[in-house]
């Protein structure tokens, strides 16, 4: 009797969609010649996921590779939700052993996933991709990414060294964790990370897009830094705490040398400038840190974070139960 031949593997491709009619089309066909030549070992399935493009045509070139090719699964989202969000309605979709998410706009570079697997094989759990040389990017996108890097690494406990991008590469429990998530603002790296940082990056080629501009805005990529700033950690709060125990210190002493020199000299005049410069000073302040409670509370509001009570890596039985 023969023996029974092993299951193939399964990579399942993750690709958010925006305003992607025409450039979807190449992705796919690139990562359709990658896993026949580089990854033919592995089975594959890739799910496109249409996060509310405004174009109103990228579902519909979906739909055509969804009938015209195999390995494929197409989602349409109600709305725009953000790239993080598609990316989440995707990995609920995914039956891969390993997930490799990466851009619609052809500047990924998928022919280089070989890479990628062999940190895999290696060990590692999470594979980034780091960019070698970037595209030309504006003066707040260069910005937004130092601060975003920035935060991961203090709120996050990011390794300094690792670099978080939109390529990455994980096992299959990674992301089982992952959509056990319900908070309406996920972090991707922040989700990655708390669950394994046996993570590590590789270089690769970063291209030109093939067609169009960035989909991320100034507002965008605001909102993508709170959500790492508000999910994921309490430091902010404890800063706020440091902060305010450090200015009533400092006010404290103030006082007490201010009344010390008007004992020493009665004749000194009140400075009425310095005392309003100090309120506005004190009550900015005040309101700033207000608003990041707010911020706090209001997202606590929308939905509680839940974050893991453990996390199940590998599980083994004994031959005889």
């Amino acid at each position: 009797m023969q023996k029974e031949e092993r299951k193939r593997e399964k990579i399942s491709f993750v690709i958010p969609c925006y305003n992607s009619t025409r450039t979807i089309g190449h992705v796919v066909q690139e990562i359709k010649d990658v896993m026949s030549k580089e990854m033919c070992r592995y089975d594959y399935e890739i799910v496109l996921v249409n996060d509310g493009s405004p174009d109103r045509t990228t579902y519909g070139a979906i739909l055509e590779i969804v009938h015209t090719e195999n390995h494929i699964k197409g989602i349409n989202l109600a709305r725009n939700f953000g790239q993080p969000s598609a990316v989440m309605a995707a990995l609920n979709h995914v039956t891969g052993d390993y997930i490799v998410c990466g851009d619609d706009d052809g500047q990924t570079p998928f022919i280089e996933l070989p890479r990628l697997f062999e940190k895999i094989e290696e060990g590692y759990d999470l594979v980034e991709a780091r960019y070698a040389v970037r595209e030309k990017r504006s003066l707040f996108r260069r910005i937004g990414t130092a601060l975003n890097e920035g935060m991961a690494t203090w709120l996050i406990e990011k390794p300094r060294k690792l670099e978080l991008t939109t390529y990455w590469l994980v096992r299959r429990f990674v992301v089982d964790e992952m959509i056990t998530y319900q908070n309406p603002y996920p972090y991707l790296g922040g989700l990655m990370l708390r669950i394994t940082q046996n993570a590590c990056n590789v270089s690769v080629s970063h291209r030109e897009r093939i067609w169009g501009k960035s989909g991320y805005s100034l507002k965008k990529m605001i909102g993508l830094w709170l959500n790492g700033f508000t999910s994921f950690s309490i430091k902010p709060l404890r800063v706020m705490s440091a902060i305010g125990i450090a200015t009533s210190i400092a006010g404290f002493i103030y006082g007490i040398i201010t009344i010390f020199n008007k004992i020493m000299n009665p004749a000194m005049p009140v400075g009425y400038s310095s005392i309003i410069a100090i309120m506005l000073f004190m009550f900015g302040i005040i309101l700033f840190f207000m608003g990041l409670i707010g911020e706090y509370v209001g997202r606590i509001y929308i939905s509680l974070n839940k974050a893991p009570q453990f996390v199940i890596k590998n599980y083994q039985e004994s031959d005889i139960l």
